[in-house]
C-alpha cells in the first residue's frame, strides 16, 4: 500500500469529520480508468459470476440479494457464490464460473492474495475481472477495482474515538485498546493503517496510550473477523491490564467485534467505553441510539452493488467503465471507482440514514 500522505492531527466536530476529503491508500489521480477488456462488449444475457467470502456480517448477507436482483434486472445471467468454506471453495467457484463461460467476474476476496491462478485462468479465458470491496492483492490480472475509500474508513474511525473521548473526558489523557480485522482480508491494513495515522501522534505526545502494548496490526488481528475471537482477546485485555486501569476507549474495526467487545465490557462489570464500528448493522445502529456504541461507518452496499453492475453493464456495451482513482495493489495500478463512506454517531444518525427506511426508523 501506498503511504497516506497526509495525517490528521487533531480532532473535529463529527460533522466536519464526515465531510472530509482526503486521499486514500493506494491511490493516486487520475481520470478515468482505461482497460481493454470489454472492448468488443459481449451478449447482454451472457453469465456473470460474482464470488463473495464468509457470510460474517450484514453486509455481505445483503450483497447477496442486491447482486441477484440487479443482475437480473439488468438482462444478465447472474451466478452469486459465498465461499463459506474459505479459500479453497471460492478458488474452485471461480474456476467453475470460468468453465460456464462467464464474460466478467466480480470477486469479494476471502483472501485477495490467493486468488492470483484462478484470475489469470479468467482472463486467459476472455473474462474480466472486478475486484468488489476487498483487493486483488499479488496479481496483475486484475481489471478493475470497486470498493469504499478503506483508508479514510480507517481515520474517520480514528477521528471519531478520540472526538468521543473528547466529548467524555476533555482533557485526557485516554487509555485505549486498538482492534484489527482478519490479516487474510486486504482491508484490514488500510482500515488499521488509516486509523493508526490519526492516533499515532496522540500515543506519540501521550494523550493517549494502549495500556496492553498491543499496538501493530498482527498484534490486534481478530482471526475470521470472528466475534468470538474479538471478545476473547477483550476478555484477557480486561482481566491482564485494566483491574484498576479506566478502559477509555477501543478502536473496533466493524460492528460486528464492537458489540463482542462491549459484551465483554459489560460481563466484565466495566463501564462501557467509547467505541467505533463500521457497516451500519442493524444491532449495532440501535446500540448506538441507546448510548452504548460510539460510531459506525456508512458504506451503503446497495451503492456499493450498484457501482459494480454499472461496471459490468458498461463493458457489456463496449465502454470503458468509469472511475475516479488508481488503487496499486502490489503488481498493478487498477483502475478504481472509490465510493465515500460516512461516520455516523447519535448525533448525525436520522441524517445519516435518511434514505434508508430500516435504519432511519431506528432513529426515531
Amino acid at each position: 500500500m501506498v503511504k497516506f500522505t497526509k495525517t490528521l492531527t487533531s480532532v473535529a466536530a463529527i460533522a466536519a469529520i464526515s465531510a472530509l476529503a482526503l486521499t486514500g491508500c493506494g491511490r493516486s489521480d487520475s481520470g478515468s480508468g482505461s482497460s481493454s477488456s470489454g472492448a468488443a462488449g459481449f451478449d447482454k444475457s451472457s453469465l456473470i459470476g460474482v464470488a463473495l467470502p464468509q457470510k460474517t456480517s450484514e453486509n455481505w448477507v445483503q450483497a447477496e440479494g442486491l447482486f441477484n436482483d440487479g443482475l437480473k434486472n439488468a438482462g444478465f445471467k447472474g451466478e452469486v457464490q459465498f465461499a463459506n468454506g474459505g479459500v479453497t471453495e471460492q478458488q474452485n467457484q471461480i474456476s467453475s464460473m470460468i468453465t460456464n463461460g462467464a464474460k466478467v467476474i466480480i470477486v469479494g476476496a476471502v483472501d485477495g492474495g490467493q486468488l492470483g491462478t484462478q484470475v489469470k485462468q479468467a482472463k486467459d479465458a476472455g473474462a474480466t475481472i472486478i475486484a468488489y470491496d476487498r483487493d486483488l492483492t499479488k496479481t496483475s490480472d486484475v481489471d478493475y477495482y470497486v470498493a469504499y475509500n478503506n483508508f479514510k474508513v480507517g481515520e474517520l474511525q480514528g477521528q471519531a474515538l478520540l472526538a468521543g473521548m473528547k466529548a467524555k473526558k476533555p482533557n485526557g489523557p485516554y487509555n485505549i485498546e486498538v482492534f484489527a480485522g482478519s490479516n487474510d482480508d486486504a482491508n484490514s491494513k488500510p482500515f488499521f493503517d488509516g486509523a493508526m495515522s490519526v492516533l499515532k501522534p496522540k500515543i506519540d505526545d501521550g494523550t493517549v496510550k494502549i495500556v496492553s502494548g498491543q499496538s501493530t496490526q498482527n498484534a490486534a488481528a481478530t482471526a475470521g473477523w470472528l466475534a468470538e475471537n474479538a471478545r476473547k482477546r477483550m476478555d484477557t485485555l480486561l482481566a491482564g491490564s485494566y483491574s484498576t486501569a479506566t478502559l477509555d476507549g477501543v478502536l473496533s474495526p466493524n460492528d460486528t467485534l464492537a458489540r463482542a467487545i462491549i459484551g465483554s465490557v459489560k460481563a466484565a462489570g466495566k463501564p462501557i467505553p467509547v467505541i467505533t464500528g463500521q457497516d451500519s448493522e442493524v444491532d449495532s445502529v440501535k446500540s448506538i441510539m441507546a448510548g452504548e456504541q460510539y460510531s459506525t461507518i456508512n458504506k451503503d452496499t446497495s451503492n456499493l452493488v450498484t457501482a459494480a453492475i454499472q461496471m459490468v453493464k458498461d463493458l457489456q456495451e463496449g465502454k470503458t467503465p468509469t472511475t475516479n482513482e488508481k488503487d496499486n495493489n502490489g503488481s498493478k495500478e487498477v483502475p478504481t471507482q472509490y465510493l465515500e463512506p460516512v461516520i455516523v454517531t447519535k448525533a448525525n444518525a436520522a441524517e445519516a440514514y435518511k434514505n434508508n427506511p430500516t435504519l432511519e426508523a431506528l432513529t426515531k
